[in-house]
């Protein structure tokens, strides 16, 4: 049996065992839009919890449409135009209209990296296009502290400023937040680094309710919903859902708050899989182009299939790290983790407030570690750095694979091409 998993921009055929007996675990299908671009303008013109675009925007003197980074697969190019377009109509001066990368605090998109993003050329010629930097002081405006998790709130002061502020992205599960975009896009997308250091710290991480799928009392959803609740004025927010051929499957505008909930309960029916049951080995992805880029990102496959995996299984991770290991400060994390083992890694982050950039990612490799032994195929990653990954890094994926049903006794595998695009759940959550 052969399966294909989603790795780099052309995927991964494995041949499986002959004796293997493999659950394939992904979305089910679903109906995409005919045309995408309609779609887009069909939403605009139907608002959830606010008036269409350009009613609203009738009168505003600035924009500022926030858009994800390089490091999710957003289909900026059905929306950015037709937004822009209708902003301009409306009456809001071209010079005055921003579109700005929310990179958190991930690295820049520039160059052709920046022309691959937005999708369409005309929106770098017709409006300014910037990328936010979480680390200069001059560029954000600090708004208080939350009153219920105690977090600095700083955000970007174009976002801040702008008379019509939109949040564009991706809704799909996430390992921390419960499901991305919306406002997600705001905090941390476009936050000071001590806000998103603060709310990334070992008290919100190491919540059992900051997971996937899961906003119901989840911290960080929590200090989300209030940092949207601070900013003057209504924000606004575009979100997509896709297939897993990453086509357009449904689009809704509006209300930050109110347009993202729409979007999550549409993705819920398809990113959610209940599976009845635990894998003692786990085979999954990192999801592919872009996701699959570094380690840093890969972390995320590791721990959304969690609820199938049996205590002392393998989870089996590809991903082609074609950018190698991540940022400096996450490779500084995982030095950390490796030299100092699981428990006095954790002890450090629990005495701080504000966490070192980019370790809470390493913090979150810790979840899948505490369950079983986890296998990464990463052939684009520097043997020198694999050592670093804290996990067991193989070379032949089809013998990692053999020797993990082997040795847990059992030909029974599961399977999750989209790595953590889809969430498996034992029973229903």
């Amino acid at each position: 049996m052969k399966v294909q998993l989603a790795f780099g921009q052309d995927g991964l055929d494995v041949t499986l065992p002959d004796t293997t007996k493999a659950t394939v675990i992904r979305k089910p299908a679903m109906d995409v839009a005919a045309d995408g671009r309609q779609a887009v303008l069909n939403a605009l013109a139907n608002p959830v919890g606010s008036e269409a675009l350009s009613t609203f925007a009738a009168d505003a003197k600035s924009a500022c449409i926030l858009i994800c980074d390089i490091t999710r697969p957003v289909p900026n190019h059905l929306f950015l135009r037709p937004m822009i377009e209708q902003l301009i109509n409306a009456g809001v001066p071209q010079t005055q209209i921003t579109v700005l990368v929310a990179t958190g605090l991930h690295r820049p998109n520039l160059a052709e990296e920046l022309e691959e993003l937005l999708g369409d050329s005309w929106v770098q010629q017709n409006v300014n296009v910037e990328n936010h930097y979480a680390r200069n002081e001059e560029d954000c405006i600090h708004l208080g502290v939350t009153t219920q998790h105690n977090v600095p709130v700083g955000l970007n002061k174009t976002f801040v400023n702008a008379d019509v502020k939109i949040a564009t992205g991706l809704v799909e599960p996430h390992f921390m937040a419960g499901y991305s975009g919306g406002r997600k896009v705001i905090a941390p997308g476009v936050a000071h680094h001590e806000t998103i250091r603060t709310f990334h710290s070992a008290r919100f991480m190491e919540s059992p309710l900051a997971t996937s799928c899961n906003l119901e009392n989840n911290p960080l959803h929590e200090t989300q919903l209030e940092i949207v609740k601070m900013l003057d004025g209504p924000v606004l927010s575009l979100n997509t859902v896709l297939d897993e051929h990453r086509n357009l499957a449904f689009v809704s505008f509006g209300e930050v708050i109110k347009s993202h909930l729409a979007a999550v309960s549409y993705a819920r029916a398809s990113c959610e899989v209940v599976v009845g049951r635990k894998f003692k080995t786990v085979l999954t992805s990192s999801a592919g182009y872009p996701l699959d880029k570094t380690y840093y990102q890969t972390v995320k496959g590791m721990v959304t299939p969690l609820d199938i995996l049996h205590e002392g299984g393998d989870l089996i991770i590809v991903s082609e790290c074609s950018e190698g290991f991540g940022s400096d400060e996450f490779l500084a994390a995982q030095k950390r983790l490796v030299t100092l083992g699981q428990e006095a890694f954790l002890d450090s982050l629990l005495e701080k407030s504000l966490a070192d950039v980019d370790e809470w990612q390493t913090e979150m490799q810790l979840k899948p570690m505490r369950v079983g032994r986890i296998k990464l195929y990463a052939p684009g990653l520097d043997k020198k750095l694999s050592a670093f990954t804290g996990v067991e890094v193989v070379d032949n994926l089809e013998e990692a694979i053999a020797q993990s049903l082997e040795y847990q006794g059992s030909a029974d595998l599961a399977v999750i091409p989209e790595g953590p695009y889809v969430v498996p759940f034992e029973t229903a959550p």
